[in-house]
């Protein structure tokens, strides 16, 4: 969760296990964690209902921030950095991060969303200079040099595959000449793709070309059916990628996408292949929360959590904006000279009283994905099948989860012990049925049978892991990370909202179609220079006509 990320196969595979007798024991307790979902949804409500309750508070501000998120804590970092310090920001939750936030179970640290940052490439640097002033790295003869302690310590990742763990997560069977061939083709795709259209992160540094539009018209599996690229285990673990980065699998997501994910950092390198280890990722026992609490820190008091912007209304001269403050159960009225709305764009649709008409038309064309993040309190080391061992990143094949990560992989202690195992599952799925589907599941009041189903699923490669569950802690997400859909990418609307309208602007990771940190933080930082831009020529005097000589 870069913006939520996890890998994972097809969700459809889980949806027998929901419902079904479960199999917990009296041995662990947990539930859901973070603000219930109807705390969001009262802005949906109450705009059906059209009646909004009276404001009994008045606020100003110079710039408010909506959204407390990726890229609306890096909005409010660049506009500190620029001097202007009367910034507020409103966070829906109780703690600010959005999809990186951490949590704590049992004493642990460990994330409920994204959990690990890439090393970003040279050219991102205003992401180094972020990492910089978090002490992360410093630029040394010419490059950059890690703190290692934030380095994903090895081993890095490994497999369940054929009752074995295996390093990495290609699964390759001894023999299989059509697998391996398969993979060199798909290797030489991606290559052939990065040359002639060209890939990056953040997706803003490159112009969109033919050659993108023609990738993101179609789905990945389609383009995969155009190359002939069948072989059933490139498939799954390209759909596993897919869920990965963009919370569904090839059924939905765009071809551009697909080999995005590849194109934009470290290719794909088939078993044997020179280059073949993957690049190195920053992580920490909390994921990403790491990051967001820096950001956030300096923000103190003007960081104002359990609020629900309920309507935006921009004029002449400045932004009006009722908020509901969930813990006093009233109505703020702020007024600000700029509002940035770092919220989905379907959110930004609703909160505006007269959006601009490429709102609208872009979300019209966008789907979201719902997630769930299970995180469990394990009391010992479980026992590990022969092959590689204990890897921070645990992936099952065939598995309707998305693997699980270990929150004290990082740690240095000379022996394994009690841990926290936080398990991604994306539910996006192949289709928009499908994913309905588990979205309405997700949002059930009943958190028992998504426990015992994340059990149930991570004890096939650990079969003592029932016995050592204490505590399940659930977090979900009903729209969770925008879904790269063909046609979303290269949507002239969604790009048209990348700048400021009037005294509003836009910052979310949306706005690429997809969520990753990268994205949210290049637009929170572009529309924070935007509003400086702006506060820089209502600052500067105006020129006025000469005054003409006398005559005579």
């Amino acid at each position: 969760m870069a913006g939520l990320t996890r890998r994972a196969v097809l969700a459809a595979a889980a949806l027998p296990l929901i419902g079904c007798e479960p199999s917990r024991g009296p041995h662990w307790t947990g539930g859901w964690v973070g603000a219930s979902h109807t705390r969001g949804h009262r802005v949906r409500d109450l705009g059906k209902s059209g009646r909004l309750p009276a404001p009994s508070v008045s606020r100003q501000a110079g710039v408010l921030v909506v959204g407390g998120g990726v890229a609306g804590l890096t909005c409010a970092r660049e506009l500190a950095a620029a001097g202007i310090d009367d910034v507020q920001v409103l966070e829906l939750e109780d703690t600010a991060g959005g999809n990186s936030r951490g949590h704590r179970l049992a004493g642990f640290a460990c994330p409920l969303g994204a959990h690990y940052l890439p090393v970003p490439p040279d050219h991102d640097t205003d992401l180094y200079a972020l990492l910089e002033s978090f002490g992360l790295c410093r630029h040394e003869h010419g490059r950059w040099v890690f703190d290692e302690r934030h380095l994903c310590h090895s081993p890095q990742e490994r497999l369940f595959y054929q009752g074995h763990w295996h390093e990495g997560l290609l699964p390759v069977p001894d023999g299989d000449t059509a697998a391996l061939d398969a993979y060199r083709r798909f290797s030489a795709a991606v290559d052939e793709a990065g040359r002639t259209a060209g890939f990056s992160l953040p997706t803003t540094r490159l112009p969109w070309t033919p050659a993108h539009a023609a990738l993101d018209a179609v789905t990945m599996a389609a383009w995969l059916d155009a190359q002939s690229l069948t072989h059933p285990l490139l498939r799954a673990y390209l759909d596993y990628c897919c869920r990965d980065d963009f919370g569904a699998g090839l059924g939905q997501v765009s071809a551009w996408a697909g080999l995005h994910y590849f194109a934009s950092r470290h290719g794909f390198h088939a078993p044997g292949a020179d280059g073949g280890e993957r690049d190195a990722v920053l992580t920490w026992p909390q994921g990403n929360g790491w990051l967001t609490e820096r950001l956030a820190a300096p923000l103190q008091d003007r960081l104002h959590t359990g609020r629900i912007a309920l309507r935006v209304e921009a004029g002449r001269d400045a932004v009006v904006v009722d908020v509901w403050d969930d813990h006093a159960q009233a109505v703020e009225r702020w007024t600000a000279r700029h509002v940035v709305l770092a919220t989905p764009l379907f959110v930004a649709t609703r909160l505006l009283a007269a959006p601009p008409p490429a709102l609208p038309a872009a979300v019209a064309q966008m789907r979201h994905a719902p997630w769930l993040v299970a995180n469990l309190h394990v009391v010992d080391a479980l026992d590990d099948p022969p092959g590689a061992p204990p890897a921070w990143d645990n992936v099952i094949h065939g598995s309707a989860l998305l693997g699980y990560v270990d929150a004290m992989h990082q740690s240095t202690r000379p022996h394994p012990g009690p841990t926290v195992l936080t398990a991604y599952w994306a539910l996006g799925g192949n289709s928009p049925a499908e994913l309905q589907a588990q979205r309405a599941r997700l949002l059930a009041p009943d958190w028992a049978p998504w426990a015992d189903a994340v059990v149930a699923d991570l004890a096939v490669a650990h079969p003592d892991l029932p016995a050592k569950v204490r505590q399940v802690d659930l977090m979900r997400y009903g729209h969770a990370m925008s879904i790269p859909v063909p046609g979303v990418r290269g949507s002239a609307a969604l790009a048209s909202l990348a700048h400021a309208h009037g005294r509003v602007g836009f910052a979310h990771s949306d706005l690429s179609g997809y969520s990753v940190f990268e994205e949210a933080f290049a637009h929170g930082q572009r529309a924070g220079r935007e509003v400086v831009a702006a506060f820089s020529r209502a600052s500067a005097p105006r020129s006025r006509p000469p005054i003409p000589a006398p005559r005579g």
